[in-house]
C-alpha cells in the first residue's frame, strides 16, 4: 500500500508532472477528460517536449515531433513511457495516436514496474481502461508490488472498474505475489464496507486463503480491525472454523487483537449456527414471525386486560404493565431473531385488526338496529385481509437480471460512459429503469419505487402498488366504522353525555363505564390517523400529480435547494387527472379512456406525446 501511495506521488497528472506536482481529479469514472483541458497560460506550446506535451494533451506536438523521429517505445530518464503518461492523464486520443505508431501497449515502467493499464486503474480512469483493454492490454499482468489491474483497483476503490474488469472476464479471485484475493485485500487495506460489499456480488470464495499466513478474508478483516468488512463477510457466511497458519480461528484472532466489538460480531454469529444446527431451535427459527404475531397479539389483550382490572390503583397497573413489558421482551429476545424483529409493526397492526374486529364485533354490532348499518364493517374487514394479504404477496416489481445480463449491462454501461450510480445500482448489479429504487430493506431494486411500507413489511412499487391503495381504503373505511361503533356504544352504555355534564365527568364515567373499549378506541384513533393520511397523500399523488411518493419528496428536496424549482405538476408522467387514474388501475372505463401500458422493469427512456403538440420528447 505504501508503494501504490508513492507511485501516485511520485507520477503525478493532470497534467501529470514529476515529483509532488498536481494531479487531475481522480474521480473521472464516466467523464472522459478533453484533450486540452489543462494547459499551461502561453500560446506556444513549439519548446514543449514530447513528455511535456503528452501530459498536456497536445496532439498536434506530439504528431509533430514523432514525425520527426521520436521513437514512442523510447522511456524517459525514469523509465516512464509516453504510453504510461498519456494513459495517466486520460489523453484518449494520444493513446490511439502512439499505439497507431507502435507503443508497446504492456510496455513496464516508472518505480513500481507498471503497465500503462495499472496507472490508469490507480487513477480511476474508467475510459481509458476500456480503451486499452481494446487495444489488447493484459490486466493479469501484476505490477512491482504484485498487484494485478484489479488488485489496484480495489486498493482505490473504483467500483465502476472493478465492476468492468470482472465482467470482461477478470477471476474475481485472482491472487496477488502473496497469495491475496482482491476480498482478502479489501477486508485488509480498505477500512470500511465497500469495496467488500462490493466485490461480494461477484460470488468471490470466501474460504480461499493466502500463501503466507493462510488467513481468510475474515482473518484479515479481524486483523485491520474493518468492523464493516466483518459484518458484511459474516452476513455472507464466512467460515468461523479456518484456522490460519498459527491455527487462530478468527473468534482467537479478534480476542487476541482485544477488540471487543468484533468479538461480539462473532460470538453472536457463532450462536446463531449453532441454533441452526439444532431441529428444535431450526423449527423455532422458521416460525419466529408466528410468534411476534403471537406475541404482539398477547400484548395487546393484555395491555386492556390490565386496564380493565376493576382495581382504582393505577399504581398496581403500571406496575403490572411494566413487569408485562419486561416479560414479553425477554421471549422476544429468546424465540424471535433481531432481523425479524422489523416486522414488529406487521405483526402489532395484524393484532389489532384481531381485537378491533372482536371488539366491534361483541360490543358495538349489537347497538346497529339493521343489516344495512352493519355491511361496512364486513364489507371492510373481508376487502382490508384481502388486499393486505396481496399487498404482501404479490412481486411489487424486482428488477430480475441473470448473471450474464448482468455482465451485458455493465460492459455497455461502461463503454458509453454511462456506469454511474444514476443508471446502475451497485447492490443489485443492474441497470436501473425509470423511476425504480434500491429498497435497502428488501435488498432489490424495486420498479416504480413508491416506498417500502413499515405497515406490510413489504415494498410498495408497480406491482403492489393499486392493492396498497385498496388495503389503505379499506383499512379507513373499517376504522371510521369503528369510531362510529364506539361513539354509539357510549351513547347506549354510559349515564353522562358531555352536554349535561361536562367534559371532565363525561371522560371519567366513559373510563369507568368500559376502560376495554376506551383502550380499543385509542387503538382505532391512531390506525385511523395514519391509514387516513397515507391514502389521501397516495390518491393526491396518483391522481392529481402522476408520481410515487419517492418522486414527490424527492423533487421537493430538490426544490427546497434549487434556484429554478420544478413545479410538482409538470412532470413527464402527468398527464392530467383522469388518464393518470386510468394508467394507474389500467382501466378502460367501457373504452372512455385509453391507458398506457408501460413495462415500468424495463423502461429506461420515457417517450410520451404532448397533448398540445402531438411532438415526441424522451425522457
Amino acid at each position: 500500500m505504501e508503494g501504490a501511495a508513492r507511485e501516485c506521488k511520485n507520477h503525478s497528472h493532470g497534467p501529470l508532472r514529476h515529483h509532488g506536482h498536481s494531479w487531475p481529479n481522480m474521480h473521472d469514472d464516466k467523464d472522459v477528460l478533453k484533450e486540452k483541458d489543462v494547459l499551461p497560460l502561453v500560446e506556444d506550446y513549439s519548446s514543449f517536449d514530447i513528455v511535456k506535451a503528452t501530459q498536456y494533451g497536445i496532439l498536434e506536438r506530439c504528431q509533430e515531433l514523432v514525425e520527426a523521429g521520436y521513437d514512442v517505445r523510447q522511456p524517459d530518464r525514469e523509465n516512464v513511457t509516453l504510453l504510461h503518461w498519456a494513459a495517466i492523464n486520460n489523453r484518449l486520443d494520444l493513446t490511439k495516436f502512439f499505439i497507431s505508431k507502435g507503443a508497446v501497449v504492456d510496455q513496464l515502467g516508472g518505480d513500481l514496474n507498471s503497465t500503462p493499464l495499472h496507472w490508469a486503474v490507480r487513477q480511476g480512469h474508467l475510459s481509458m481502461v476500456i480503451l486499452l483493454l481494446k487495444f489488447g492490454a493484459d490486466p493479469t499482468l501484476i505490477d512491482g508490488e504484485g498487484y494485478s489491474s484489479l488488485h489496484l483497483a480495489v486498493l482505490f476503490q473504483h467500483m465502476p472498474i472493478i465492476a468492468y474488469l470482472i465482467a470482461k472476464g477478470q477471476n474475481v479471485d485472482t491472487t496477488d505475489h502473496n497469495g491475496q484475493t482482491p476480498l482478502m485485500l479489501s477486508a485488509h487495506k480498505v477500512i470500511g464496507l465497500e469495496p467488500t460489499r462490493f466485490l461480494l456480488k461477484f460470488n468471490p470464495s470466501i474460504k480461499a486463503v493466502d500463501n503466507i499466513e493462510k488467513n481468510t478474508a475474515l482473518h484479515w478483516a479481524i486483523t485491520a480491525g474493518n468492523v464493516s468488512a466483518v459484518d458484511v463477510l459474516l452476513e455472507a457466511g464466512s467460515s468461523l472454523d479456518i484456522k490460519n497458519l498459527k491455527g487462530h480461528r478468527p473468534l482467537d484472532l479478534a480476542h487476541q487483537n482485544k477488540n471487543r466489538l468484533i468479538i461480539h460480531l462473532l460470538s453472536e454469529e457463532e450462536k446463531t449456527r449453532a441454533r441452526r444446527t439444532s431441529r428444535f431451535l431450526r423449527s423455532l427459527e422458521k416460525n419466529e414471525f408466528l410468534f411476534l404475531i403471537v406475541s404482539s397479539l398477547v400484548l395487546i389483550w393484555a395491555i386492556g386486560y390490565v386496564v380493565d382490572l376493576n382495581s382504582d390503583s393505577w399504581l398496581l397497573k403500571g406496575s403490572l404493565l411494566i413487569f408485562l413489558s419486561i416479560v414479553l421482551s425477554v421471549f422476544a429476545r429468546i424465540f424471535i431473531g433481531f432481523n425479524k424483529l422489523k416486522y414488529f409493526p406487521v405483526a402489532f397492526l395484524l393484532g389489532s385488526i384481531f381485537w378491533i374486529s372482536w371488539t366491534c364485533f361483541i360490543y358495538f354490532l349489537p347497538n346497529f338496529s339493521t343489516t344495512v348499518s352493519q355491511l361496512p364493517f364486513f364489507f371492510g374487514i373481508v376487502g382490508l385481509l384481502y388486499y393486505f394479504y396481496k399487498t404482501v404477496r404479490v412481486d411489487p416489481g424486482y428488477i430480475k437480471c441473470t448473471e450474464e445480463e448482468i455482465k451485458k449491462n455493465i460492459i455497455n454501461l461502461a463503454e458509453t460512459a454511462s456506469l454511474d450510480f444514476r443508471t446502475f445500482c451497485t447492490s443489485c448489479l443492474v441497470k436501473k429503469p425509470l423511476r425504480s429504487m434500491h429498497c435497502h430493506a428488501c435488498n432489490s431494486c424495486v420498479a416504480r419505487y413508491d416506498q417500502h411500507c413499515i405497515w406490510t413489511g413489504q415494498c410498495i412499487g408497480v406491482g403492489n402498488h393499486s392493492y396498497f391503495l385498496l388495503f389503505l381504503l379499506f383499512m379507513t373505511i373499517v376504522n371510521i366504522w369503528g369510531l362510529y361503533g364506539t361513539i354509539l356504544y357510549w351513547s347506549e352504555h354510559c349515564t353522562t353525555t358531555y352536554q349535561q355534564d361536562g367534559a371532565w365527568t363525561s371522560f371519567t364515567q366513559i373510563v369507568s363505564c368500559s376502560p376495554w373499549v376506551l383502550y380499543i378506541f385509542i387503538l382505532i384513533c391512531f390506525h385511523t390517523s395514519w391509514a387516513t393520511l397515507l391514502l389521501v397523500l397516495q390518491l393526491y399523488q396518483i391522481t392529481f400529480l402522476g408520481l410515487t411518493s419517492h418522486e414527490r419528496i424527492t423533487l421537493w428536496r430538490q426544490n427546497k435547494h434549487s434556484k429554478h424549482p420544478v413545479s410538482l405538476r409538470k412532470t413527464p408522467y402527468n398527464h392530467g387527472c383522469l388518464q393518470n387514474i386510468a394508467d394507474f388501475f389500467q382501466c378502460r372505463c367501457f373504452g372512455m379512456f385509453k391507458p398506457n401500458v408501460t413495462d415500468w422493469s424495463k423502461q429506461y427512456t420515457l417517450r410520451f406525446h404532448s397533448l398540445k403538440d402531438q411532438s415526441t420528447h424522451s425522457v
